[in-house]
């Protein structure tokens, strides 16, 4: 059996609620009912998991999942060592033992086969069978299975089927209003209130080119990295362009759109 304290979340996360996310979290999490939350990337997804972890004081297994993912990558698989074959858990099966909360991370990245092993943990059975091991395992009762997703980013080949769909609540994550944002990327990073505030008109300038040329606009996360720049003592500008348009786009006219306001912005 695992240690449950190496997946106990030690310090409180920060995270600013902007509804009442908390609330509503924690009540599916007293039923058990599983939690899909969806939103854009960089939006805070990941950190409320883990802010409601802390908060809950159970422990939290994450999984990044991605196009490569097997189901035995998920649920376990047997090894060769000097004594012959053993198996190893995989990390949906040591939460369901433990009863840790188990987050599968932008959860449409993996194959459809393998995200098919968790409807069994996601209605009245709560059980995970391995198959290869002939063992059927009972999800501990304070087991919770949490995925997420961002629905604005997926082609049709990339999207969870209705019948994984309809076995979650869910929980809708926007980036926050201009305040609320900067007052988290202060608060974050310690940067100046107004150099926060300025960082946010160039995030919403990005974000409303999103479908105009660019795919996903600027995330908080991004937000946050520039600023820890500037605190650095790098060139606001400069700071920018590394952080917020570099890894989003490489199309020249949306690069000098995005040029031009942060000039604009930290003129």
């Amino acid at each position: 059996m695992s240690d449950v304290s190496q997946y106990l979340v030690s310090e409180e996360p920060f995270y600013q609620a902007v509804g009442n996310e908390v609330e509503l979290y924690e009540a599916a999490y007293s039923e058990r009912l599983p939690v899909m939350v969806k939103g854009p990337t960089g939006c805070g997804k990941s950190r409320f998991i883990e802010y409601m972890a802390w908060k809950l004081k159970k422990p939290l297994i994450t999984v990044a999942c991605n196009e490569d993912m097997t189901a035995s990558d998920l649920v376990g698989r047997y090894l060769l060592d000097a004594n012959g074959t053993r198996w190893l858990d995989g990390p949906l099966t040591v939460a369901a033992r433990i009863g840790a909360i188990c987050y599968l991370d932008e959860v449409v990245e993996a194959r459809q086969d393998t995200t098919v092993v968790i409807h069994p943990l996601t209605d009245h059975r709560r059980t995970l069978p391995l198959d290869k091991k002939g063992e059927l395992v009972k999800a501990h009762q304070d087991f919770q299975l949490v995925i997420s997703y961002n629905p604005g980013y997926q082609s049709l080949m990339k999207d969870l089927k209705q019948s994984t769909k309809q076995r979650f609540s869910g929980l809708n994550f926007d980036y926050a209003s201009g305040q609320v944002e900067a007052g988290i990327i202060a608060r974050e990073t310690g940067c100046a209130a107004d150099v926060a505030t300025k960082l946010v008109k160039v995030g919403e300038t990005a974000r409303n080119l999103k479908g105009h040329g660019l795919d996903e606009g600027i995330s908080t996360r991004l937000l946050v990295y520039a600023a820890r720049l500037i605190k650095r003592g790098i060139n606001p500008n400069q700071a920018c362009r590394m952080a917020l348009v570099a890894p989003i786009t490489d199309d020249a006219d949306i690069t000098a759109t995005l040029k031009h306001s942060i000039d604009a912005v930290f003129a």
